[in-house]
């Protein structure tokens, strides 16, 4: 039995009598066969089957953005960039210590984040090549076993 969302539906579908013409190049209308707009057992229970999305295109409908391949001197500068950052949050919250007791917690954070960063932008890059169906390169001379 459907449910009284499904009854409404189908009702509303019902009421509207769509007809389907094309357009030829002399501006004539031709009428469309039945076959032709969807081919028998495309839908079911009242809904179309999934369409394939474009691998390289996100949900918006905009292509997707390249995410580079993860590289230690690109991690390093946003080490650069988060570093100090990271020093004057430690120099906010900890007033009471000395800078350089602030200083040296605040680059041993830096240099623990610094791998983690590598971790991150290797992730990245590996669904972005899943996402878009590439290969993702293999370092040459190693072998899995």
């Amino acid at each position: 039995m459907p449910t009284r969302k499904q009854r409404r539906r189908r009702q509303k579908e019902k009421r509207h009598e769509y007809e389907y013409v094309y357009v030829d190049a002399e501006g004539q209308e031709v009428e469309v066969d039945e076959e032709d707009l969807e081919p028998k057992g495309s839908r079911r229970n009242g809904t179309q089957t999934a369409k394939p999305k474009a691998k390289s295109q996100s949900k918006g409908g905009k292509p997707a953005r390249e995410v580079k391949p993860p590289s230690w001197s690109r991690v390093a500068r946003r080490a650069l960039i988060f570093g100090p950052l990271i020093f004057v949050a430690f120099s906010i919250l900890n007033k009471s210590q000395p800078v350089l007791g602030r200083l040296g917690v605040a680059a041993a954070y830096t240099a623990f984040f610094i791998p983690f960063m590598y971790l991150m932008d290797r992730q990245l890059y590996r669904s972005y090549l899943r996402r878009t169906g590439q290969q993702t390169p293999r370092a040459p001379g190693r072998k899995r076993g």
